[in-house]
């Protein structure tokens, strides 16, 4: 079990990330959508009493392979998983390969502080505390 560090980015360079996700272009009062070669793993978002869990089902990673961040109330797992340099033709082909981010809506403030990312038998788990209300 590895423990990943995780990187909080309130503003984050060129623009939002939905605005990265989304390749729009407008011409003429047209919308074209562009298709992304960027894909999304499976991503589930659970509640606990005192924390909210991310668990991401993306095998055949290595720590380095991922960045963790929070943006805005939302976190962005984004990465890289290689493919095998070899030639090969595909008689039938399911597993995604390349540039992979997941961005999950926080339902609520988390101390980012004392997060905790582990990568372990091909799940990213990343456990968020709640952040206690405070009484004036």
């Amino acid at each position: 079990m590895t423990t990943i560090l995780l990187k909080s980015n309130m503003e984050p360079e060129g623009g939002s990330l939905s605005e990265r996700k989304r390749m729009i272009v407008e011409t003429m009062s047209w919308q074209i959508r562009a298709h992304s070669h960027v894909w999304s793993p499976p991503t589930d978002l659970f509640e606990t009493e005192t924390s909210f869990v991310v668990r991401v089902e993306i095998a055949g990673m290595r720590d380095q392979d991922f960045s963790v961040t929070i943006e805005n109330n939302y976190l962005v797992i984004t990465g890289i998983r290689p493919d095998i340099p070899e030639r090969r033709a595909y008689h039938q082909m399911e597993i995604r390969f390349g540039e992979f981010s997941t961005m999950v809506a926080l339902p609520g403030s988390v101390d980012s502080d004392n997060a905790t990312v582990e990568y372990t038998d091909g799940f990213l788990v990343v456990t968020l505390l709640k952040m206690q209300s405070k009484n004036i």
